[in-house]
């Protein structure tokens, strides 16, 4: 069974504005009035989440460039055919657009038959060269459709016509990414448009998904989880958990499987340590938990199980691909668009690689996977499917079932790296669900529209202003380096995410930050997340990679201290409106306690100790003992490139101080310091020896 304590959780509050479910005169929500804005850009990105609307910000964008910009033509590339479903007919003008999205049924390949294509089908490659003959305007298909279609025809063969492409986090800019090395073809050859979307961009474990170069030619539109959440109607929480299980996850499941909320339920993969290898027999057996099993529907293809309450839920089967008419029906039954309203379709999905990417059931309340996903971007795709605004839906649940390490195993620390991504998820979807950071020197001045609190802004004073409707601070910071070229503030601006993902999943840095007692914050903020930066961008200056480091850092330690006060706020107060801005009043509470906000204190902060507390409340006590016990015994031997760093902060050290860190200083940074230095000379005194 579970232990029943969560493992590091997000627990975000909505204040159900209805702002981001508004639209306006020409039936556009807020996001898809912000793209619609830089609709005359030849590249744009839109980085925005799950449910946000972006299929229909795609439509409104590709009709204005076809009849006001010149365009021939507009093909639209999605990950896989299910997907094509977002881009069909749509009445655009009844809600006051010029114009309705139509796609010719001959043209919208997604519908052709046979399954997602990995080989060229000449069929539809043909079918590609004969609507760029044509006189039509619009064309959807999959990536590997149009991965094949360029193959043959070339990419001059698209000269003059707009690519949009869906789930953009796909594409890479790695040579083995055909996608990715055509579409930087492409923007060689600068002849076509290109509006890439993604609700998921994040990289920080793979390649980038476009080169620096190119992706400083997209203009890019931005609309944050927190804006997303917070203008919903309907949904009022939205709650991370991470649970530990001992045994089979088949008898914990129980205790967090409530067939009462609407669930898409992910069995872990047979290739997982979570896995029983029998996934049929691990859907039979999570059916048999619910209750007696009562048939399947005809029309459907949805099992019925008759609950001990007498209830009968209706359970669709997406793990047995065995039957491939049954399963087409299954998705069929999904996918029907008469019943995307119907909350009483269906009641649980069992799912083994599906119903993530593009799945759309808004009724969904609670995603419960079974076992860690490595990927960021998969896991939330996954939170995507349950956050929704639907009525009557106050509340959506991702719950990821882990197993807990054994404390007799004789490789525990191995045992726990599970846990210890499944941490590293958490604090990174705390990130992406805080608001936009702003960080500015001391004394720089009040930014236009932000609110400075009833006294406005004060010079000489700690500043904090918040812009509600958009979800973002301002922070003024002593000490802060300001980035001085366009790709370093682009870099600040809209990829510090990407930065901090990078750093948290570094399995060195939540080791050591975590449970190595006697790391010094700095190592991690300064040495490990300096390094991060320059490795990801060594075309930046050292001043502008110092910049994004501070920026990057910065973020991540405010959003921690922010959660730490928050839950303190919303642990002692029971007023919804006040837990609704819990994380800004935890922002604006920590500058405020702080009588001068500056970058060494925000150095000083171990950015995984927030984690830390929490994890030592969950887990079991030998356990998580034994795991520090080894790791705090692994002495981290200070590298030739540390130690160059540590000696160049050393000289900064002297610049401001007039002496050279001493060795035998209580201070735990001095001190590291000078050991950096020392090591400096060793390792000099080695090269110069031979």
């Amino acid at each position: 069974m579970t232990s029943g304590n969560p493992i590091p959780a997000v627990s975000f509050q909505t204040a159900r504005t209805g702002a981001s479910t508004k639209s306006n005169e020409m039936g556009m929500r807020p996001m898809q009035e912000r793209a619609y804005a830089k609709r005359g850009e030849q590249y744009l990105l839109i980085k925005s989440p799950p449910a946000s609307g972006k299929s229909r910000a795609l439509m409104f964008i590709a009709l204005d460039k076809l009849q006001n910009q010149g365009l021939q033509q507009a093909i639209i590339v999605v990950p896989e055919k299910s997907i094509g479903g977002s881009f069909m007919d749509e009445p655009l003008s009844k809600f006051g657009f010029w114009s309705d999205w139509v796609v010719r049924p001959k043209w919208n390949l997604c519908n052709a038959a046979g399954p997602d294509e990995e080989r060229a089908d000449p069929s539809k490659i043909k079918a590609v060269a004969q609507f760029l003959a044509s006189e039509d305007q619009v064309l959807v298909c999959t990536h590997a459709t149009f991965r094949f279609a360029v193959e043959q025809l070339g990419v001059e063969a698209f000269d003059n016509r707009l690519i949009a492409v869906d789930e953009f986090h796909h594409v890479s800019a790695s040579d083995d990414n055909r996608l990715g090395s055509q579409l930087a073809e492409f923007i060689r050859r600068d002849k076509a448009h290109i509006v890439a979307m993604t609700g998921s961009y994040f990289r920080g474990d793979a390649v980038p998904v476009l080169t620096p170069e190119d992706e400083a030619k997209f203009e890019t539109v931005t609309y944050t989880y927190y804006e997303q959440l917070n203008g919903y109607e309907h949904l009022k929480a939205l709650n991370i958990g991470y649970f530990f299980y001992n045994g089979r996850y088949l008898e914990a499941i129980e205790a967090v499987l409530d067939p009462a909320k609407k669930t898409i339920v992910h069995i872990p993969s047979v290739n997982s340590r979570e896995s029983t290898k029998d996934k049929i027999k691990e859907v039979n057996e999570i059916m048999d938990y619910l209750g007696e099993w009562q048939g399947v529907d005809a029309q459907t293809g949805f099992h019925h199980v008759k609950l001990p309450d007498s209830r009968v839920v209706k359970i669709a089967d997406l793990v047995d691909d065995s039957d491939s008419a049954q399963r087409s029906k299954v998705l069929a039954a999904l996918r029907d668009p008469k019943h995307k309203n119907d909350r009483d379709h269906v009641d649980i999905i069992l799912a083994l690689g599906m119903a993530k990417e593009g799945f759309d059931w808004i009724w969904c309340e609670h995603a419960l996977t079974v076992g860690y996903r490595s990927s960021l971007t998969e896991i939330i795709q996954i939170i995507g499917r349950a956050t929704r605004d639907a009525p009557n839906k106050e509340s959506a649940t991702f719950t990821n079932l882990i197993a807990e390490p054994d404390a007799s195993e004789a490789a525990v620390v191995g045992a726990i790296n599970d846990t210890l991504k499944a941490i590293a998820a958490s604090l990174l979807m705390e990130q992406v669900l805080a608001p936009r950071f702003t960080f500015t020197p001391k004394d720089t001045g009040p930014l236009e529209d932000f609110d400075y609190g009833p006294d406005g802004y004060k010079d000489g004073e700690s500043n904090v202003g918040v812009r509600g409707e958009t979800g973002q601070l301002h922070f003024e910071i002593k000490g802060l380096v300001e980035p001085k070229s366009n790709e370093a503030q682009r870099i600040c601006n809209e990829d510090l995410n990407e930065v901090i993902t990078e750093f948290v999943q570094d399995k060195t840095n939540l080791e050591q930050g975590m449970f190595n007692e006697e790391m010094v914050p700095q190592e991690l903020t300064q040495l490990k997340m300096g390094k991060i930066v320059r490795d990801r961008y060594p075309e930046l200056s050292e001043e502008d990679q110092e910049a994004v480091r501070q920026h990057a850092i910065a973020a991540l330690n405010l959003t921690q201290k922010a959660k730490e006060i928050a839950s303190g706020l919303d642990a002692g107060n029971g007023d919804d409106e006040k837990v609704n801005t819990a994380l800004i009043d935890g922002v604006r509470k920590f500058a405020m306690d702080v009588r001068d906000l500056d970058i060494d204190l925000i150095d000083s902060i171990n950015p995984f100790e927030a984690a830390y507390a929490v994890l030592a409340k969950a887990m079991n006590e030998t356990v998580l003992k034994q795991v520090q016990s080894v790791i705090s015994a692994k002495k981290v031997k200070i590298s030739p490139e540390e130690a160059r760093e540590l000696a160049e902060r050393a000289l900064r050290f002297k610049k401001e101080r007039g002496r050279l860190p001493e060795i035998t200083s209580q201070d735990a940074w001095e001190k590291r310091m000078a050991e950096g230095v020392a090591a400096f000379a060793r390792y000099r005194a080695q090269s110069a020896n031979g």
